[in-house]
């Protein structure tokens, strides 16, 4: 979901005004759209590792954000029957937040029509050093694929297959590194707040005329 700050910029307005766009209007419409197009699982990309390097005013304004915004987002997983994940460094938020995470996960668990993950201090990096790092504590010199990809973050979670960015920058950014391997890819060049349902509805097609081959 990138672009909050180079909206806001372009309009005049101060940068944490498109933080406020993207995620209280823009998200949620989004989500509603994954729903009516059937999609089962979606990955939204909220904070990374590296963004803990912005600003201590920044940062603080996102997290007040989140908290502002927490009650309408779990009533539209619950209106929509959909369980709330999160993936990521959760430890690194306060207590708080932490709080709040774990009643999403809580009160949606038993959920099936959907599942909503949010990466919150995520990266694809430390999702593959943490998973290593289970592993060797558990004394095992040796794994397959699938037992690695048991001990990540998105665990049961399938692999996406189909990964859109926006913002115009064509990378992953350190985006489920080892999920992504056969991904297809959609980078526009629309900013996050200005993302609307006919850009997403052309994606999906887009999509579906695409000839996944999985490198056979």
């Amino acid at each position: 979901m990138d672009g909050n700050r180079r909206w806001a910029k372009e309009k005049g307005l101060p940068t944490l005004v498109g933080h406020k766009k993207g995620l209280e209007n823009k998200f949620q419409e989004t989500l509603v759209w994954i729903k009516e197009a059937g999609i089962k699982n979606a990955i939204f990309y909220a904070f990374s590792t590296e963004n803990w390097n912005r600003s201590s005013a920044e940062i603080k304004y996102l997290m007040d954000l989140f908290e502002n915004t927490f009650e309408s987002m779990l009533k539209l997983a619950h209106k929509h029957k959909t369980q709330v994940r999160f993936l990521g460094q959760i430890e690194r938020f306060s207590k708080k937040i932490q709080m709040l995470i774990k009643r999403a996960e809580d009160e949606t668990k038993n959920y099936s029509d959907g599942v909503l993950c949010i990466a919150l201090s995520y990266g694809g990096r430390a999702d593959i050093v943490q998973a290593t790092n289970k592993l060797l504590k558990r004394g095992i010199k040796e794994v397959t694929e699938e037992e690695f990809a048991r001990e990540l973050w998105t665990n049961d979670i399938p692999d996406p297959d189909l990964i859109v960015r926006t913002g115009e920058a064509m990378r992953l950014s350190n985006f489920l590194t080892w999920q992504s391997a056969y991904s297809e890819l959609y980078f526009t060049a629309t900013l996050w707040p200005d993302f609307d349902k006919d850009e997403f509805d052309y994606i999906l097609e887009s999509y579906e005329g695409r000839n996944r081959r999985r490198g056979k």
